[in-house]
């Protein structure tokens, strides 16, 4: 099948759905969690602006870098290991959709720190960031999909039939297995929305 993965990020972590489509129907061809901390430092990595919030400048600094390029190097990981293992089953993966926030200003580290919302802000963009680098060093065409367009986004992707592929992704095959939250099903609409985009 043509497949699109579906991502959507939080602290250290993002909720993964590989969807794919055969006869115009969506299936859900992989679900899962994927990591993008180690587990040894999650307690910092997962937050690493925090973490690094009542540091000398200087320390500070060196300790998100860490954070960011941990992170990069996990997400690049995973990616990998996703793209191989749909290749694997023969699919043909023809975009990665990501949920992503507001725009964030080019603030410094030092700037980010100053602000208590910023450092929740830099770091939701971190994970968001570092998974769309993962699918574009894997040759994948990425699709950025904001968050608080995901609605309007699929009604103008779908029109009519847009009722019709929100109750499929609510309810989706019973060997989908659980969990079927809420970043399951809106991993799988963005998803739904790029691989809509690459058949046009």
């Amino acid at each position: 099948m043509k497949a699109v993965l579906g991502l959507k990020s939080h602290s250290g972590w993002a909720a993964l759905v590989v969807l794919g489509t055969a006869g115009g129907d969506l299936h859900v061809i992989d679900r899962r969690r994927i990591e993008l901390v180690k587990e040894a430092d999650a307690e910092w990595a997962k937050q690493p602006y925090h973490a690094a919030e009542h540091l000398k400048p200087e320390i500070a600094r060196d300790v998100v870098k860490r954070g960011v390029v941990a992170a990069r190097q996990i997400a690049a990981r995973e990616m990998r290991a996703v793209v191989q293992r749909t290749r694997a089953a023969k699919h043909k993966i023809a975009a990665c959709a990501v949920l992503v926030g507001d725009p964030m200003p080019n603030w410094s580290v030092a700037e980010i720190l100053a602000v208590h919302f910023r450092m929740h802000k830099a770091e939701g963009a971190l994970f968001q960031d570092v998974l769309g680098a993962a699918a574009r060093a894997c040759g994948i065409t990425l699709v950025a999909v904001p968050i608080k367009q995901l609605a309007t986004q699929a009604r103008t992707a779908f029109g009519p039939r847009a009722t019709k592929i929100l109750t499929q992704i609510a309810l989706p095959e019973k060997s989908v297995g659980p969990p079927w939250g809420k970043d399951q099903k809106e991993a799988t609409l963005a998803a739904a929305i790029a691989l809509r985009g690459s058949q046009e």
